[in-house]
């Protein structure tokens, strides 16, 4: 049971690599789809495991053991592991809460700043301008779904680049990009190692917007010539919009403007194979999680009397 339970720790540890290799060798909106199934898999196994090891310690102690109603020990490892273990893991969890809570409260208040701001400009559709001089440009979630744009990142853009920056952000919108970044968001919080992959879906989320828009306008080099001129605009300006409402200056910006100004990239034959390898780690930390959970059931269910080893 405890190596099971030790595997989906482990696993996440290639989920950073992985996700790089799958996003260069598929398309984006492809790819933003596998990395992010395959994080929260891979969070909410590592949550079980640690969960597992956390009650795997407490049915130890005696009072435990009682409202457990145990009436023979819990066959495991060695107390020299499974004790440490668990108070391990309940401090990881306890750190794990923590930093989700804070990351919820700060993306809340920044989530009703953002709609309270975007209500006071006049909107035109699903536009709508704030009189700001800090340029900026994003899709808000919400109901409805905005695209909130500043005065001056108009100014800092001509007609066509505009229409271009506005078919990224509706892009957002429509392809539910929020959704991914919150999933990643919650995810970081639960393995060290999967915090490196918020970036990667990041990118990934507006690699797909970038094609989206490319499509839009019919142009991919008046598209790739936007981001730069709106990236080059609001570098300098700090945004109050919540970290899931994507915007078309965030993220490595020169290597999507190289993206957009190459010709799409042809399939690759290895490209299905590095998203069956990245499906194949969440299925194996899937397994492996929920096999030492039925084990551990096993287990407290002998100790209870109800079955015999």
């Amino acid at each position: 049971m405890i190596a099971l339970l030790l595997l989906p720790l482990v696993l996440p540890l290639a989920m950073p690599a992985l996700a790089r290799r799958t996003l260069a060798r598929l398309a984006p909106a492809a790819a933003l789809w596998v990395i992010t199934v395959a994080v929260v898999v891979l969070a909410g196994c590592s949550l079980a495991a640690l969960g597992a090891f956390v009650l795997t310690g407490l049915l130890q102690l005696p009072l435990f053991a009682a409202l457990g109603e145990l009436v023979h020990p819990l066959h495991t490892a060695s107390d020299l592991f499974v004790v440490p273990a668990a108070a391990l893991s309940v401090g990881v969890l306890a750190v794990c809460a923590g930093t989700l809570l804070r990351s919820v409260l700060r993306q809340t208040r920044a989530f009703r700043a953002a709609r309270t701001e975007a209500g006071r400009g006049p909107a035109a559709g699903d536009l709508c301008v704030v009189d700001s001089p800090r340029p900026d440009a994003y899709a808000l979630p919400g109901r409805p779904h905005r695209i909130v744009v500043t005065t001056a990142m108009l100014r800092s853009l001509d007609a066509a680049e505009r229409e271009a920056l506005f078919a990224h952000e509706r892009a957002h919108n429509g392809g539910g990009h929020h959704y991914f970044l919150a999933a990643a968001e919650l995810a970081a919080h639960c393995h060290p190692a999967l915090r490196p992959v918020r970036e990667t879906i990041r990118l990934a989320a507006e690699r797909a917007a970038d094609e989206a828009a490319a499509d839009a306008v019919g142009d991919r080099r008046l598209t790739a010539r936007a981001i730069a001129r709106a990236a080059l605009a609001g570098q300098a300006a700090r945004s109050e919009r919540p970290d899931f409402a994507p915007a078309a200056t965030t993220g490595p910006v020169p290597e999507r403007v190289r993206a957009l100004l190459s010709a799409p990239a042809a399939s690759r034959r290895a490209a299905p194979w590095i998203a069956v390898l990245l499906v194949a780690c969440a299925g194996v930390s899937c397994v492996a999680s929920a096999t030492g959970m039925i084990d551990f059931h096993h287990r407290v269910e002998v100790a209870q009397g109800e079955e015999s080893r």
